[in-house]
């Protein structure tokens, strides 16, 4: 005997029934006329898809600059022929001409020049992580105020397509309060054999995992996170050092949310974020995060979003014109520094979660010692 009742079958025929996408406002914002002079500091592999996507919204790169000045030349050649190229970031500080500074260095080394940057009154887009103390990334947004420009920073995932749809749905209502929130990445990140990111000792819970603990701060904004258990692991196949196993549990009042990363996926790689409120569900799926589809599931029915847009590029496009027109408008970046944060005290938790084997409060790790 079936123990369905009559609410159960009409939501369940209403989930299969096909209606259409809500018009969400997920793709990039440029500003309406501000075009400031940009400059560039540090041009690194990353810089190239910073770079695409600036070309492509007409923003004026002026400068780049590097302590390897070839690299600078190299994105001269590629992007911008009529920036002027520098080996010494101080030397970009010193163009008055220059009101926007993307900081693209390292963390280790960001850190002096962020605050060179607001010092020389400039606004700046740091790369991410935002910083490794958040004691510090906390003195860097009083100083910002105080000289009266914006800080903001690169969390470009906030911008791909099907987090930036999800984030939106959440935004206008029609989730209801979120519930919870679950995500799963299946890939394989031995590609970074032999770079710089193979020193990075918690490369996948700290580095990677910061996009995804971001955009879960996103999903669950005005929710305080209670605590965050976290684990990571070494496999028996995986070709580099740091582990390529890692996973968090974040305990919320009346909600729950999971992250779990497969660094080590050699085959069927998988990108699954799953999202459920009191109104409904919405479900991203897909091989990669290159490639999802969406589907929103209320009361109404089943929608199917048709998203335009890629992570890489319109990602970057998306930190940087979300500047630009909070500096147009005078008012705080939705990627502010003061914002981000609460994204980096989750990932700090999982950090140290990971090490001690216990829960930790968010905001109780107030720097990553070694990260």
């Amino acid at each position: 005997m079936s123990n369905k009742t009559e609410s159960d079958l009409e939501t369940q025929s209403a989930s299969s029934r096909s209606i259409p996408a809500p018009k969400l406002a997920y793709q990039p914002r440029d500003p309406k006329r501000y075009r400031p002079n940009i400059g560039l500091i540090a041009c690194g592999g990353i810089v190239k898809h910073h770079l695409i996507a600036y070309r492509k919204a007409g923003y004026a790169v002026v400068a780049l600059c590097d302590l390897v000045l070839d690299r600078a030349k190299q994105r001269q050649a590629e992007f911008y022929p009529e920036a002027q190229v520098y080996d010494d970031y101080r030397q970009v500080l010193r163009r008055d001409d220059i009101e926007v500074v993307d900081i693209a260095a390292h963390p280790s080394e960001r850190e002096e020049i962020i605050e060179a940057a607001l010092h020389a009154g400039k606004h700046v887009l740091s790369q991410k992580p935002f910083v490794v103390d958040l004691d510090f990334g906390q003195r860097m947004v009083e100083l910002a105020d105080r000289r009266g420009v914006r800080l903001a920073v690169n969390q470009n995932a906030r911008w791909a397509p099907h987090f930036s749809y999800m984030r939106e749905a959440i935004r206008s209502g029609l989730l209801g309060e979120v519930t919870s929130a679950h995500m799963a990445v299946h890939w394989n990140h031995n590609w970074v054999r032999g770079s710089a990111f193979e020193r990075v000792k918690h490369l996948i819970l700290y580095d990677f995992a910061i996009h995804w603990f971001d955009i879960l701060h996103c999903f669950m904004r005005g929710r305080q996170a209670l605590r965050v258990y976290a684990s990571s692991a070494r496999t028996a196949s995986q070709e580099i050092q740091p582990a390529l196993l890692g996973q968090a549990v974040v305990e919320y009042d009346s909600a729950q949310a999971s992250l779990v990363f497969d660094g080590d996926t050699r085959f069927g790689p998988a990108d699954c974020t799953y999202l459920t409120g009191s109104h409904g569900t919405i479900v991203s799926t897909g091989a990669d995060w290159k490639k999802q589809k969406v589907a929103l599931y209320t009361a109404q029915g089943r929608a199917s979003p048709r998203l335009k847009g890629s992570w890489f590029s319109d990602g970057f496009r998306g930190t940087m014109g979300e500047l630009l027109l909070a500096i147009e408008e005078g008012r705080e970046p939705d990627n502010s520094a003061r914002d981000n944060l609460a994204s980096l005290a989750l990932c700090f938790a999982a950090v140290a979660s990971a090490e001690r084997n216990c829960p930790v409060v968010p905001g109780s790790v107030r720097r990553l010692a070694d990260a």
